[in-house]
C-alpha cells in the first residue's frame, strides 16, 4: 500500500514509513501543497494511492465519490512524528486487510 501523506502530516514521516509503505509520497513530493483535496483525491486515484490525512474535508468527497482511492483518516490528536510512525506500523496488517477489502473506503487509525 503507497501512502499519499495529505499536507497536515509532516513530510519527515514518508523516510519512517518507508519499510512498511514502500512507494509512500508527502503531497510535496509532488507540488500538491495548497492544492484543493478534490484534485489530491483525483492524483491518489490516478496513481494508486491511499491518502492519509487528518483533514475531515476528505470524508466527504469519499462519501460522496466513493474509492478508490482509499483514505486512513489520522483521529490520534498531537502526537509526534515517530508515535504516528509507529502506530501504522503496528496496524501494517490491519491496514493490509483494509485495502484488500473491496467494500471499505475508509478507515480511522485512532
Amino acid at each position: 500500500m503507497k501512502l499519499l501523506l495529505d499536507e497536515n502530516l509532516s513530510r519527515r514521516l514518508v523516510p519512517l514509513l518507508q519499510g512498511d509503505f514502500p512507494g509512500s509520497i508527502h503531497v510535496s513530493a509532488v507540488d500538491m501543497l495548497r492544492t484543493p483535496d478534490p484534485q489530491i483525491w483525483d492524483y491518489a486515484k490516478a496513481n494508486d494511492f491511499t491518502i492519509i490525512t487528518k483533514d475531515d474535508d476528505f470524508l466527504a468527497i469519499a462519501q460522496r465519490n466513493g474509492s478508490p482511492p482509499k483514505l486512513i483518516m489520522v483521529e490520534l490528536g498531537n502526537c509526534t512524528n515517530v508515535e504516528l510512525a509507529a502506530r501504522l506500523k503496528a496496524s501494517a496488517a490491519e491496514l493490509a486487510e483494509f485495502a484488500s477489502n473491496t467494500k471499505a473506503g475508509i478507515i480511522k487509525l485512532v
